[in-house]
């Protein structure tokens, strides 16, 4: 397993935080990321991702090439403990868990995590995989049951249901970092989504959220396209973000100078 939790050890610090995401699995575009030096993590966005198990393995390995990068998955809810599993058994080092619909989903995604001793909980027993050496060294040691007590636990609020219940979830010590979904909180009020102009539940959830997360003293994360959108979140309190995602990037650039190429060629005949 990796020996340093960067992600842990900067919420621990009261540091900032700084990630993007990915849904293309590639190890190549991780390396990529991390050759930057400006993220702290990088989160592969799981649910909306086409990956196959070793593909965790190698995000995991890609991410371990830069002593300050951590990797981080974005789980659905279903099959929810196996994914979390396998994503801790390839080295990955933080859990973005969607889809909750109470505190007692969230209780059951903490227990995911947790090592199973009487101590903590949990149900995440031993196993032969790379986080601890594939049995040859790690397994079931001090070592490895710290390493699971320190996997970064964050959680998207997305659910009408949710908010009803944020307080008791925000009081939960093992919650790190929560993210407001607003695409399917507003389905969850029965409103369609618009991605430039929330509906005013979406809107004023978001505002509820990040304002009892700094009440209770709990990191929350602003997902952003670009860095001109932080400031407002930065003046009210908020360190953490999340920046981009590779698709729309590639989008964007593709839409950008191909089509500059393209009016260029139309003016020059």
């Amino acid at each position: 397993m990796k020996e340093r939790n960067v992600l842990r050890e900067l919420l621990n610090d009261g540091k900032p935080t700084i990630g993007t995401q990915v849904i293309n699995a590639s190890p190549q575009i991780v390396e990529i990321i991390g050759q930057t030096g400006q993220f702290d993590y990088v989160q592969l966005s799981g649910e909306y991702s086409s990956w196959t198990l070793p593909d965790l393995d190698n995000f995991a390995r890609a991410a371990e090439l830069f002593p300050s990068l951590t990797a981080v998955i974005k789980v659905e809810d279903e099959p929810r403990t196996f994914i979390t599993r396998r994503a801790l058994h390839a080295g990955m080092q933080g859990i973005l868990f969607s889809d909750c619909s109470s505190a007692d989903d969230v209780r059951e995604c903490i227990r995911a995590v947790r090592p199973s001793t009487p101590e903590d909980g949990g149900t995440n027993g031993c196993s032969m995989t790379r986080d601890v050496g594939f049995l040859i060294t790690g397994v079931g040691s001090e070592a490895w049951m710290q390493a699971m007590r320190d996997i970064v636990i964050m959680l998207m609020v997305e659910k009408k249901e949710v908010m009803g219940e944020l307080e008791e979830i925000l009081a939960m010590d093992e919650v790190d970092m929560v993210n407001f979904g607003p695409c399917d909180f507003s389905v969850s009020v029965g409103k369609a989504f618009n991605t430039t102009r929330w509906c005013t539940e979406a809107y004023r959830a978001h505002r509820d959220m990040l304002e009892l997360a700094l009440k209770y003293k709990k990191r929350a994360r602003v997902e952003i396209w670009n860095y001109e959108q932080a400031q407002e979140y930065i003046d009210m309190g908020i360190r953490d973000f999340n920046v981009g995602v590779d698709l729309l990037a590639i989008y964007e650039y593709c839409k950008q100078n191909g089509g500059g190429v393209r009016e260029l060629l139309s003016k020059n005949g």
